[in-house]
Protein backbone atom coordinates (compact mmCIF):
# COMPACT_ATOMS: atom_id res chain seq x y z
CA UNK A 1 0.00 0.00 0.00
CA UNK A 2 0.97 3.58 -1.06
CA UNK A 3 2.41 6.21 1.25
CA UNK A 4 3.75 9.37 1.87
CA UNK A 5 7.62 8.69 2.35
CA UNK A 6 8.63 12.80 2.68
CA UNK A 7 5.56 13.07 5.44
CA UNK A 8 7.46 9.92 7.31
CA UNK A 9 11.11 11.86 7.17
CA UNK A 10 9.36 14.43 8.22
CA UNK A 11 8.16 12.89 11.39
CA UNK A 12 10.64 10.81 12.37
CA UNK A 13 12.78 13.09 14.59
CA UNK A 14 9.07 14.26 16.19
CA UNK A 15 7.67 10.26 16.81
CA UNK A 16 11.25 9.17 17.74
CA UNK A 17 11.07 11.02 21.35
CA UNK A 18 7.37 11.04 21.95
CA UNK A 19 6.64 8.78 24.67
CA UNK A 20 3.08 9.66 24.75
CA UNK A 21 0.64 8.02 21.66
CA UNK A 22 1.91 9.71 18.78
CA UNK A 23 0.94 9.10 15.26
CA UNK A 24 1.32 11.16 11.91
CA UNK A 25 -1.24 11.09 9.61
CA UNK A 26 -1.58 12.48 5.82
CA UNK A 27 -4.34 14.43 4.65
CA UNK A 28 -5.82 11.31 3.05
CA UNK A 29 -6.50 9.62 6.41
CA UNK A 30 -3.13 7.33 6.07
CA UNK A 31 -0.77 6.40 9.13
CA UNK A 32 2.76 7.97 7.90
CA UNK A 33 4.48 8.07 11.32
CA UNK A 34 3.89 5.54 14.45
CA UNK A 35 5.60 6.26 17.73
CA UNK A 36 7.05 4.12 20.41
CA UNK A 37 4.16 5.59 22.47
CA UNK A 38 2.07 4.25 20.17
CA UNK A 39 2.64 1.07 20.54
CA UNK A 40 2.60 1.20 23.85
CA UNK A 41 -1.14 2.37 23.85
CA UNK A 42 -2.63 0.46 20.91
CA UNK A 43 -0.38 -2.53 20.56
CA UNK A 44 0.47 -2.39 16.97
CA UNK A 45 4.26 -1.97 16.18
CA UNK A 46 5.12 0.90 13.69
CA UNK A 47 5.78 -1.91 10.73
CA UNK A 48 2.14 -2.72 11.00
CA UNK A 49 0.75 0.43 10.92
CA UNK A 50 2.65 2.87 8.67
CA UNK A 51 0.86 2.92 5.51
CA UNK A 52 -2.18 1.77 6.79
CA UNK A 53 -5.56 4.07 6.55
CA UNK A 54 -6.71 5.49 10.09
CA UNK A 55 -9.90 4.18 9.78
CA UNK A 56 -8.31 0.90 11.66
CA UNK A 57 -7.54 2.77 14.23
CA UNK A 58 -11.53 4.13 14.81
CA UNK A 59 -14.58 2.71 15.76
CA UNK A 60 -17.48 3.16 13.17
CA UNK A 61 -19.81 5.82 15.36
CA UNK A 62 -15.96 8.25 15.53
CA UNK A 63 -16.00 8.33 11.57
CA UNK A 64 -18.03 11.32 10.83
CA UNK A 65 -15.76 13.11 13.31
CA UNK A 66 -12.85 11.94 11.89
CA UNK A 67 -13.81 12.60 8.41
CA UNK A 68 -14.79 16.08 9.46
CA UNK A 69 -11.47 16.48 11.30
CA UNK A 70 -9.74 15.77 7.93
CA UNK A 71 -11.65 17.78 5.68
CA UNK A 72 -10.89 21.01 7.95
CA UNK A 73 -7.56 19.96 8.63
CA UNK A 74 -6.76 20.63 4.47
CA UNK A 75 -7.82 24.06 4.39
CA UNK A 76 -5.76 24.74 7.65
CA UNK A 77 -9.14 24.67 10.22
CA UNK A 78 -8.44 22.70 13.45
CA UNK A 79 -9.89 21.63 16.25
CA UNK A 80 -6.85 21.63 18.64
CA UNK A 81 -8.15 18.58 21.10
CA UNK A 82 -11.35 16.40 21.65
CA UNK A 83 -11.75 13.58 23.81
CA UNK A 84 -12.49 10.09 21.32
CA UNK A 85 -11.92 6.55 21.36
CA UNK A 86 -9.33 4.59 19.82
CA UNK A 87 -8.78 0.77 18.97
CA UNK A 88 -6.50 -1.54 20.50
CA UNK A 89 -5.27 -4.39 18.52
CA UNK A 90 -7.31 -6.72 20.71
CA UNK A 91 -10.04 -5.22 19.84
CA UNK A 92 -10.99 -3.36 22.88
CA UNK A 93 -11.73 0.20 23.18
CA UNK A 94 -9.20 3.26 24.65
CA UNK A 95 -10.34 6.47 25.89
CA UNK A 96 -8.05 8.91 24.93
CA UNK A 97 -7.28 12.75 24.65
CA UNK A 98 -6.23 13.25 21.14
CA UNK A 99 -4.42 16.43 20.22
CA UNK A 100 -4.03 17.72 16.38
CA UNK A 101 -1.49 19.72 15.49
CA UNK A 102 -0.75 20.63 11.46
CA UNK A 103 1.99 19.54 9.49
CA UNK A 104 3.52 21.87 7.13
CA UNK A 105 5.91 21.57 4.21
CA UNK A 106 8.28 24.37 2.86
CA UNK A 107 5.86 26.41 1.31
CA UNK A 108 3.37 26.82 4.64
CA UNK A 109 0.92 24.36 3.32
CA UNK A 110 -1.02 22.32 5.82
CA UNK A 111 0.64 18.17 4.60
CA UNK A 112 -0.62 16.25 6.79
CA UNK A 113 -1.19 15.84 10.93
CA UNK A 114 0.40 15.50 14.13
CA UNK A 115 -2.06 13.70 16.70
CA UNK A 116 -1.09 13.13 20.30
CA UNK A 117 -2.92 10.28 22.20
CA UNK A 118 -3.12 10.53 26.07
CA UNK A 119 -5.06 7.77 27.87
CA UNK A 120 -8.31 9.06 29.65
CA UNK A 121 -10.69 7.07 32.40
CA UNK A 122 -13.17 5.08 30.49
CA UNK A 123 -17.01 5.85 31.20
CA UNK A 124 -18.61 3.25 29.35
CA UNK A 125 -18.46 2.37 25.88
CA UNK A 126 -19.46 5.84 24.46
CA UNK A 127 -18.41 8.40 26.62
CA UNK A 128 -21.35 10.41 27.29
CA UNK A 129 -20.08 13.80 26.34
CA UNK A 130 -18.35 12.30 23.03
CA UNK A 131 -21.92 11.10 22.28
CA UNK A 132 -24.00 14.47 23.49
CA UNK A 133 -21.23 16.13 20.97
CA UNK A 134 -21.77 13.75 17.97
CA UNK A 135 -25.51 14.31 18.04
CA UNK A 136 -25.11 18.30 18.11
CA UNK A 137 -22.54 17.95 15.26
CA UNK A 138 -24.91 15.73 13.59
CA UNK A 139 -28.69 17.37 14.54
CA UNK A 140 -30.67 18.17 11.63
CA UNK A 141 -30.68 22.04 12.53
CA UNK A 142 -28.90 24.08 13.50
CA UNK A 143 -28.09 25.41 17.14
CA UNK A 144 -26.27 28.77 18.38
CA UNK A 145 -25.40 31.16 21.31
CA UNK A 146 -25.17 34.49 21.51
CA UNK A 147 -23.62 36.82 24.40
CA UNK A 148 -25.41 40.06 25.25
CA UNK A 149 -23.85 41.85 22.53
CA UNK A 150 -25.64 39.42 19.79
CA UNK A 151 -22.40 37.97 18.83
CA UNK A 152 -22.41 34.15 18.18
CA UNK A 153 -20.47 32.45 20.66
CA UNK A 154 -20.69 29.27 19.35
CA UNK A 155 -22.94 27.49 16.91
CA UNK A 156 -23.35 23.48 16.18
CA UNK A 157 -25.36 21.16 13.79
CA UNK A 158 -25.44 19.83 10.51
CA UNK A 159 -26.15 23.11 8.56
CA UNK A 160 -29.00 22.17 6.50
CA UNK A 161 -29.35 25.30 4.98
CA UNK A 162 -25.84 26.55 5.01
CA UNK A 163 -24.00 22.87 2.99
CA UNK A 164 -20.30 24.28 4.00
CA UNK A 165 -21.40 25.46 7.71
CA UNK A 166 -19.62 22.99 10.49
CA UNK A 167 -19.25 23.28 14.21
CA UNK A 168 -17.84 26.96 15.01
CA UNK A 169 -18.03 28.19 11.85
CA UNK A 170 -20.02 31.57 12.76
CA UNK A 171 -18.22 32.21 16.03
CA UNK A 172 -17.71 36.10 16.53
CA UNK A 173 -19.90 37.12 13.81
CA UNK A 174 -23.57 39.15 15.05
CA UNK A 175 -26.75 37.36 14.63
CA UNK A 176 -27.34 40.00 12.14
CA UNK A 177 -24.59 39.01 9.96
CA UNK A 178 -25.42 35.59 10.36
CA UNK A 179 -29.42 36.12 9.78
CA UNK A 180 -29.25 38.86 7.44
CA UNK A 181 -31.17 41.13 9.29
CA UNK A 182 -29.99 44.79 10.35
CA UNK A 183 -33.35 46.17 11.89
CA UNK A 184 -33.25 45.69 15.68
CA UNK A 185 -36.91 46.24 15.09
CA UNK A 186 -37.74 43.60 12.52
CA UNK A 187 -37.80 39.60 13.05
CA UNK A 188 -35.75 37.71 14.05
CA UNK A 189 -33.15 40.50 15.91
CA UNK A 190 -36.59 41.77 17.67
CA UNK A 191 -36.58 38.56 18.96
CA UNK A 192 -33.11 38.27 20.06
CA UNK A 193 -33.60 41.59 21.78
CA UNK A 194 -36.62 39.24 23.76
CA UNK A 195 -35.06 37.20 24.38
CA UNK A 196 -32.09 39.29 26.33
CA UNK A 197 -35.04 41.04 28.58
CA UNK A 198 -36.03 36.78 29.33
CA UNK A 199 -38.28 36.00 26.77
CA UNK A 200 -39.08 32.93 25.10
CA UNK A 201 -40.47 33.80 21.62
CA UNK A 202 -41.49 30.35 18.48
CA UNK A 203 -41.43 32.02 14.69
CA UNK A 204 -41.16 31.48 10.99
CA UNK A 205 -38.60 33.63 9.12
CA UNK A 206 -38.19 33.74 5.24
CA UNK A 207 -34.23 33.40 4.69
CA UNK A 208 -32.38 32.93 1.26
CA UNK A 209 -35.91 31.01 -0.22
CA UNK A 210 -35.78 29.05 3.02
CA UNK A 211 -38.62 28.55 5.59
CA UNK A 212 -37.03 28.52 9.40
CA UNK A 213 -38.63 27.65 12.37
CA UNK A 214 -36.91 29.08 14.78
CA UNK A 215 -37.17 29.50 18.76
CA UNK A 216 -35.30 31.45 21.11
CA UNK A 217 -34.61 30.99 24.70
CA UNK A 218 -33.09 33.32 27.29
CA UNK A 219 -29.35 31.89 27.62
CA UNK A 220 -28.43 32.09 31.37
CA UNK A 221 -25.40 31.31 34.12
CA UNK A 222 -25.36 28.85 36.43
CA UNK A 223 -27.07 31.39 38.91
CA UNK A 224 -29.71 32.59 36.25
CA UNK A 225 -28.24 35.73 34.83
CA UNK A 226 -28.76 36.40 31.16
CA UNK A 227 -26.02 36.02 29.69
CA UNK A 228 -27.21 35.99 26.06
CA UNK A 229 -29.35 33.98 23.58
CA UNK A 230 -30.07 30.32 22.49
CA UNK A 231 -31.72 29.91 19.12
CA UNK A 232 -32.41 26.35 17.28
CA UNK A 233 -33.32 26.68 13.44
CA UNK A 234 -34.91 24.13 11.71
CA UNK A 235 -35.65 23.88 7.63
CA UNK A 236 -39.28 23.48 6.92
CA UNK A 237 -39.20 24.37 3.77
CA UNK A 238 -40.30 21.10 2.78
CA UNK A 239 -42.94 21.12 4.69
CA UNK A 240 -44.81 24.75 4.04
CA UNK A 241 -44.68 23.34 0.28
CA UNK A 242 -46.53 20.35 0.88
CA UNK A 243 -48.93 22.32 3.44
CA UNK A 244 -49.40 24.72 0.69
CA UNK A 245 -50.02 22.48 -1.98
CA UNK A 246 -52.33 21.05 0.37
CA UNK A 247 -54.37 23.70 0.84
CA UNK A 248 -54.70 24.79 -2.70
CA UNK A 249 -55.54 21.20 -3.54
CA UNK A 250 -58.31 21.50 -1.01
CA UNK A 251 -59.80 25.16 -2.29
CA UNK A 252 -59.52 24.29 -6.08
CA UNK A 253 -61.28 22.15 -8.67
CA UNK A 254 -59.06 19.17 -9.59
CA UNK A 255 -60.34 19.41 -13.28
CA UNK A 256 -60.56 22.76 -14.04
CA UNK A 257 -57.92 24.38 -11.71
CA UNK A 258 -60.35 27.05 -10.77
CA UNK A 259 -61.44 28.29 -7.29
CA UNK A 260 -63.93 25.30 -5.82
CA UNK A 261 -67.25 25.94 -4.11
CA UNK A 262 -65.27 26.34 -0.80
CA UNK A 263 -63.10 28.68 -1.69
CA UNK A 264 -65.89 30.69 -3.61
CA UNK A 265 -68.04 30.65 -0.93
CA UNK A 266 -65.36 32.21 1.20
CA UNK A 267 -64.24 34.39 -0.88
CA UNK A 268 -67.97 35.70 -1.43
CA UNK A 269 -67.98 36.17 2.40
CA UNK A 270 -65.29 38.14 2.43
CA UNK A 271 -65.96 40.60 -0.45
CA UNK A 272 -69.35 41.86 1.18
CA UNK A 273 -67.29 42.12 4.76
CA UNK A 274 -65.09 44.39 2.58
CA UNK A 275 -67.92 46.19 0.63
CA UNK A 276 -69.72 47.04 3.91
CA UNK A 277 -66.52 49.13 5.15
CA UNK A 278 -65.55 50.42 1.96
CA UNK A 279 -69.20 51.05 -0.06
CA UNK A 280 -67.87 49.88 -3.19
CA UNK A 281 -69.68 47.72 -5.23
CA UNK A 282 -69.01 44.03 -6.84
CA UNK A 283 -70.70 41.68 -8.91
CA UNK A 284 -71.45 38.42 -9.35
CA UNK A 285 -71.73 36.40 -12.54
CA UNK A 286 -73.09 32.88 -12.46
CA UNK A 287 -72.71 30.47 -15.32
CA UNK A 288 -74.67 27.60 -16.78
CA UNK A 289 -72.74 25.44 -19.20
CA UNK A 290 -75.65 24.86 -22.37
CA UNK A 291 -76.41 21.29 -23.13
CA UNK A 292 -73.59 19.73 -21.47
CA UNK A 293 -75.78 16.98 -20.47
CA UNK A 294 -75.81 16.81 -24.46
CA UNK A 295 -72.27 16.06 -24.63
CA UNK A 296 -71.48 13.44 -21.82
CA UNK A 297 -74.90 10.93 -23.50
CA UNK A 298 -73.62 11.53 -27.41
CA UNK A 299 -69.77 12.30 -27.06
CA UNK A 300 -68.84 10.73 -23.34
CA UNK A 301 -67.58 12.14 -20.44
CA UNK A 302 -64.25 12.80 -21.32
CA UNK A 303 -65.43 15.20 -24.01
CA UNK A 304 -67.68 16.98 -21.06
CA UNK A 305 -64.45 17.51 -19.15
CA UNK A 306 -63.27 18.84 -21.89
CA UNK A 307 -65.67 21.14 -22.43
CA UNK A 308 -65.25 22.49 -18.57
CA UNK A 309 -61.86 22.62 -19.20
CA UNK A 310 -62.70 24.89 -22.36
CA UNK A 311 -65.00 27.33 -20.24
CA UNK A 312 -62.62 27.87 -17.82
CA UNK A 313 -59.86 28.53 -19.65
CA UNK A 314 -61.85 31.53 -21.08
CA UNK A 315 -63.12 32.81 -17.78
CA UNK A 316 -59.16 32.84 -17.26
CA UNK A 317 -58.60 34.79 -19.89
CA UNK A 318 -61.09 37.35 -19.08
CA UNK A 319 -61.15 38.09 -15.44
CA UNK A 320 -58.55 40.25 -13.89
CA UNK A 321 -56.32 38.94 -11.36
CA UNK A 322 -57.55 40.51 -8.35
CA UNK A 323 -60.98 38.39 -9.65
CA UNK A 324 -62.08 34.48 -8.18
CA UNK A 325 -63.28 32.56 -11.26
CA UNK A 326 -64.70 29.07 -10.02
CA UNK A 327 -66.47 25.85 -10.73
CA UNK A 328 -69.96 26.03 -8.81
CA UNK A 329 -71.12 23.02 -9.49
CA UNK A 330 -71.11 20.78 -12.10
CA UNK A 331 -71.79 22.62 -14.95
CA UNK A 332 -72.20 25.44 -13.33
CA UNK A 333 -69.49 28.16 -12.88
CA UNK A 334 -68.79 31.48 -10.91
CA UNK A 335 -67.46 34.60 -11.30
CA UNK A 336 -66.96 37.63 -8.67
CA UNK A 337 -66.00 40.59 -10.03
CA UNK A 338 -64.05 43.19 -7.44
CA UNK A 339 -64.89 46.75 -7.45
CA UNK A 340 -67.76 46.22 -10.65
CA UNK A 341 -70.86 47.43 -11.59
CA UNK A 342 -73.89 46.14 -13.31
CA UNK A 343 -72.17 48.00 -16.93
CA UNK A 344 -68.65 46.29 -16.07
CA UNK A 345 -70.24 42.48 -15.34
CA UNK A 346 -72.34 42.82 -18.04
CA UNK A 347 -69.60 43.66 -20.16
CA UNK A 348 -67.44 40.95 -18.73
CA UNK A 349 -70.45 38.79 -19.39
CA UNK A 350 -70.38 39.44 -23.17
CA UNK A 351 -66.55 38.95 -23.59
CA UNK A 352 -67.30 35.49 -22.14
CA UNK A 353 -69.84 34.28 -24.48
CA UNK A 354 -67.86 36.06 -27.40
CA UNK A 355 -64.68 34.40 -26.17
CA UNK A 356 -66.32 30.65 -26.60
CA UNK A 357 -68.29 31.85 -30.28
CA UNK A 358 -64.54 32.48 -30.69
CA UNK A 359 -63.16 28.74 -29.83
CA UNK A 360 -63.40 26.89 -33.06
CA UNK A 361 -63.17 23.86 -30.95
CA UNK A 362 -65.74 20.74 -31.02
CA UNK A 363 -68.52 20.76 -30.04
CA UNK A 364 -69.23 24.55 -29.76
CA UNK A 365 -69.84 25.73 -26.66
CA UNK A 366 -72.46 28.46 -24.98
CA UNK A 367 -73.36 29.60 -21.40
CA UNK A 368 -76.13 31.37 -19.79
CA UNK A 369 -75.48 33.63 -17.33
CA UNK A 370 -77.01 35.71 -14.37
CA UNK A 371 -76.07 38.88 -12.67
CA UNK A 372 -76.28 40.35 -9.44
CA UNK A 373 -74.66 43.50 -7.99
CA UNK A 374 -73.78 44.33 -4.40
CA UNK A 375 -75.85 45.97 -2.70
CA UNK A 376 -78.69 46.12 -4.81
CA UNK A 377 -79.65 42.54 -5.38
CA UNK A 378 -78.63 41.39 -1.88
CA UNK A 379 -76.44 42.01 0.95
CA UNK A 380 -75.53 38.64 2.30
CA UNK A 381 -73.89 35.81 -0.23
CA UNK A 382 -77.75 34.02 -0.12
CA UNK A 383 -79.49 36.91 -1.74
CA UNK A 384 -76.47 37.80 -4.47
CA UNK A 385 -76.31 33.83 -5.66
CA UNK A 386 -80.23 33.72 -5.54
CA UNK A 387 -80.46 36.62 -7.20
CA UNK A 388 -77.72 35.92 -10.29
CA UNK A 389 -79.68 32.52 -9.91
CA UNK A 390 -83.02 33.63 -11.36
CA UNK A 391 -81.80 35.87 -13.77
CA UNK A 392 -79.53 32.89 -15.25
CA UNK A 393 -82.62 30.58 -15.52
CA UNK A 394 -84.77 33.31 -17.00
CA UNK A 395 -82.26 33.81 -19.90
CA UNK A 396 -81.86 29.92 -20.05
CA UNK A 397 -85.75 29.68 -20.04
CA UNK A 398 -85.79 32.52 -23.07
CA UNK A 399 -82.89 31.18 -25.29
CA UNK A 400 -84.57 27.20 -24.59
CA UNK A 401 -88.11 29.16 -26.14
CA UNK A 402 -86.01 30.49 -29.22
CA UNK A 403 -84.97 27.38 -29.97
CA UNK A 404 -88.16 25.49 -30.02
CA UNK A 405 -89.45 28.29 -32.06
CA UNK A 406 -86.59 28.05 -34.79
CA UNK A 407 -86.77 24.04 -34.83
CA UNK A 408 -90.92 25.02 -35.31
Amino acid sequence: MSHHPALGHLLAPILGSADEGALGISLDGKIEGWSHGAEQLYGYTSQEMTGQPLIRLVPLYELPAMELMLSKAAVGDFRRWENTERLHKNGSRIPVNATWLPIRGEQGAVNGILEFGRPRPSRGDVPADRTLSLILEQMPGFLWTTDQALRITSNRGSGFFLPQAHSMDFVGRTVGEFLECYDLHATPLAEHCDALRGLSSHFEYSWRKRALEIRLEPLRTPSGQISGCLGLAVDVTSRKKSERQALYEARHDALTGLANYREFMDRLEREVHRTERSHHFFTLLLLDVDDLKRINDLQGHLAGNRALHRVADVLTEHCRSTDLAARYGGDEFAVVLIDSDKGMAEHVAQRIEMGLRADKEKPPLSVSIGIAVYPGDGRTPPELIDAADRQLYRRKRSRDTRAISASD
